[in-house]
């Protein structure tokens, strides 16, 4: 089935790097206005550089100057926002072992990974209604299931899934507010061994193709039953049980 989402505005934070990057790639061939924003501005203007397609501004995503410009900037080109994908976050899931876990960093988890998307949302807002447009946020299968000293992440993660079914219940009927949870993901296309694939029921580890689809779908017309929901694309992973041998 064909999905259309061509000249719908889009902005995907965290776009230069990663699963963001994936997701701006991927939609930028779907005839679509592509925005990235991300505080990394050399990964951000190499991502131009090999997509003319795509639009980068820098932004930090807990500065809400930053935001509120970007939001302005949206207004004055475009007048409308269709899709909002809010994918920036703080790559690694590992935290100081908790014994030793600061304050300060707990604090800067929360700050990038979960109150961001919540200040983006609301200075999106009056886009998104003109548009009815449809908000995605990316969280993690480590809402699901930890390792050990991952606590802030997988707290952060877990408040997304928890925000999103909030932010659709609020913003409803206008505005759809979804979430996908993504489990391994090689977005750097590191060469990986046989047994990484194997675990994985389907039989290999994810792409970032796999991430984009289901934005694709979830900001389609197609979608417009589906919100508040949290959709796990892992290949079956957290559905697996495992004892040690």
């Amino acid at each position: 089935m064909s999905h259309s989402i061509a000249q719908n505005v889009i902005l995907v934070t965290g776009g230069a790097k990663g699963i963001g990057k994936g997701i701006c790639q991927y939609l930028s061939k779907k005839n679509s206005i592509i925005i990235a924003i991300d505080i990394d501005i050399d990964s951000g203007y190499q991502l131009v550089a090999d997509n003319p397609k795509i639009r980068f501004w820098p932004a930090d995503v807990t500065n809400r100057k930053d935001i509120t410009a970007i939001v302005n900037e949206i207004t004055l080109q475009f007048g409308r926002l269709d899709g909002l994908i809010n994918n920036a976050a703080i790559a690694n899931p590992y935290n100081t072992p908790l014994d030793s876990l600061s304050l300060d960093e707990w604090q800067r988890t929360i700050d990038i990974n979960l109150t961001a998307p919540l200040m983006i949302t609301q200075q999106c807002l009056p886009l998104l209604k003109i548009s009815k447009g449809n908000v995605v946020n990316i969280s993690s299968t480590r809402a699901l299931q930890s390792e050990a000293n991952t606590e802030a992440y997988s707290a952060t993660k877990g408040g997304i899934v928890s925000l999103t079914h909030a932010l659709a219940v609020s913003l409803g009927p206008e505005i759809k507010v979804n979430c996908i949870s993504p489990g391994w993901i090689n977005s750097s296309n590191e060469s990986l061994k046989n047994k990484d694939h194997q675990q994985h029921l389907v039989g290999r580890v994810g792409r970032t193709d796999d991430i984009a689809e289901m934005v694709e779908f979830l900001i389609c017309n197609q979608s417009g039953f589906i919100t508040g929901q949290n959709f796990v694309i892992d290949g079956g992973m957290t559905k697996k049980m495992i004892y040690t041998e």
